[in-house]
């Protein structure tokens, strides 16, 4: 088994990479299965047959973008090209919508079970403040597929059905109008989610009752136990979206896997959505790529990459916990470099999932095992076969020529940032840039912000396609041109071989919406 697997590596390192997952092969063997979904490119760019094929031209990687700039709400820019030869077609995904997510009747189980949501009952809300029948949001996601294209296709058509579900279990809630709107701070526009859940912050959620009391007894007695008090916790509109959110990614998830032998959906894939609902953004990302807000010049993350090395201590722990999933063939720990049987006895650094700096230990036997991440930076690989380590889809990927699944070590959980839009005074030049890793494996944050700023200023402000274009642009300097057989970007740096995607939204269009 470990000389399978360093044979694999040994492959990996020589440079030969059809993508992040393995080849396009499905390794269920189901490939004679129908997909659930035909492959095609995102329905707003309405292609035609002949314009699909031509897009996936990958020696001349022509960048599409909109049509007709009406198919995308708030003038939303796009565009995309394919890569450089690494998969037979473009692994990207793209869908954006605009949904109406309905109260369900007051029969329906879901109003059944209001009253066992926070703040679901005893609000003394509903006859003095007006509650609104249908809850509009609008809604963007990138998906890049690895190891084929059928999960990002599938999550492309169905990730935000999911989302429109767990937002109308809540309904009730988050139609009340908010009492008291919170301001933009500047310095720190950005909540996490974590603290949402605060009972001590200015939170604009409402709660049900003050508190509960114990059992009555007399104090001091040593027959009853003492009077406690429990407070309950406040419970904020934005929680309730980040956890239909989360919901939707793990119902995706699951229904990707419980119908992985219905359907061909091969590999997996990363995704990166953006909500607009209620005067606020949301972002969920589990993957690697990467929405940044450029206001003002200034660079607002939206999103942070998932990757081996940045998730590390999450991926040893797990190991740790169920050695198990390592198969016998890996160890959890970490090591500067391979370690050699002549080192049995000596002492090398490593660490573990409790450190984030670096200890000498004693070599053992069990230290020869192949580590669970292997590799730097982007050639990081988890169990030597996946460089991201959040996304949907990935039921049947396994570690070459063996048992061992790598699905264990990959979370469908997204990381969700909120951001108060409707809150904020934008320009006509703030926006928000949502990309797949093709555009930041050469693109920084402060590139692509002066790149757009740059671009935006150039344009009549009035022009509706400029957003289209600034996107255009961000696409053909991350692809660069093609230079003696190779694509060059300024500098003459290497650009881009992947599948490029990239959303340019406009932030001040919500002001005619809140």
């Amino acid at each position: 088994m470990l000389t399978r697997v360093k044979s694999a590596v040994a492959t990996f390192m020589g440079g030969v990479i059809t993508s992040r997952g393995g080849s396009d092969r499905d390794p269920s063997g189901a490939s004679e299965v129908a997909p659930k979904f035909p492959y095609g490119r995102p329905e707003f760019l309405a292609l035609s047959p002949e314009e699909v094929e031509c897009s996936a031209d990958h020696s001349a990687r022509p960048i599409v973008i909109v049509k007709e700039n009406k198919r995308l709400p708030w003038s939303t820019g796009y565009a995309e090209t394919i890569n450089a030869g690494k998969s037979t077609l473009n692994e990207d995904q793209a869908c954006c919508e605009v949904l109406a997510v309905k109260r369900r009747p007051p029969g329906s189980s879901a109003a059944r079970r209001r009253s066992s949501l926070p703040n679901g009952e005893g609000l003394g809300l509903r006859e003095s403040l007006a509650i609104s029948d249908n809850l509009t949001f609008h809604y963007w996601g990138l998906f890049d597929g690895h190891a084929g294209c059928g999960a990002a296709v599938v999550a492309s058509r169905l990730l935000h059905h999911h989302i429109a579900l767990h937002l109308q279990e809540v309904m009730d809630i988050l139609c009340v109008p908010d009492l008291q709107p919170p301001t933009c701070l500047s310095e720190e526009p950005i909540r996490w989610r974590h603290q949402h859940l605060n009972p001590t912050s200015n939170s604009r959620g409402l709660t049900r009752g003050a508190s509960l009391r114990g059992a009555a007894g007399a104090p001091g007695s040593p027959s009853t136990p003492p009077t406690r008090y429990f407070a309950e916790k406040k419970v904020s509109h934005e929680s309730l979206v980040v956890g239909a959110i989360e919901n939707a990614f793990k119902d995706m998830d699951a229904q990707m896997e419980k119908e992985r032998t219905v359907y061909n959906t091969s590999g997996g894939c990363t995704a990166l959505v953006v909500l607009y609902m209620l005067g606020k953004l949301y972002v969920g990302n589990a993957g690697d790529s990467r929405a940044v807000i450029i206001r003002g010049g200034e660079v607002i993350p939206m999103s942070r990459e998932f990757t081996p090395e940045s998730e590390r201590q999450r991926l040893q722990f797990l190991a740790y916990m169920q050695p198990h999933l390592l198969g016998n063939a890996f160890t959890h720990l970490e090591f500067p470099r391979r370690v050699q049987r002549k080192e049995v006895g000596k002492k090398m650094l490593y660490r573990d999932f409790t450190m984030s700096g670096w200890a000498y230990k004693t070599i053992e036997d069990d230290d020869l095992k192949f580590p669970l991440i292997y590799g730097e930076g982007k050639k990081a690989r988890v169990l030597a076969t996946i460089g991201v380590t959040r996304g949907l889809g990935d039921h049947n990927l396994k570690v070459h020529d063996s048992n061992i699944y790598i699905k264990p070590f990959l979370s469908c959980c997204p990381e969700v940032k909120v951001y108060p839009l409707s809150q904020c005074e934008h320009g006509a030049d703030d926006v928000l840039v949502v990309g797949t890793d093709g555009l930041w494996d050469v693109l920084s944050n402060q590139e692509t912000a002066e790149a757009v700023t740059s671009f935006l200023a150039n344009c009549d402000p009035d022009d509706q396609h400029r957003y289209t274009l600034a996107a255009q642009d961000l696409v053909m300097r991350a692809r660069g041109a093609l230079k003696d057989g190779s694509w060059r970007i300024s500098g003459d740096r290497l650009g881009s071989g992947d599948d490029i995607s990239v959303y340019v939204i406009p932030l001040a269009h919500c002001d005619a919406l809140y």
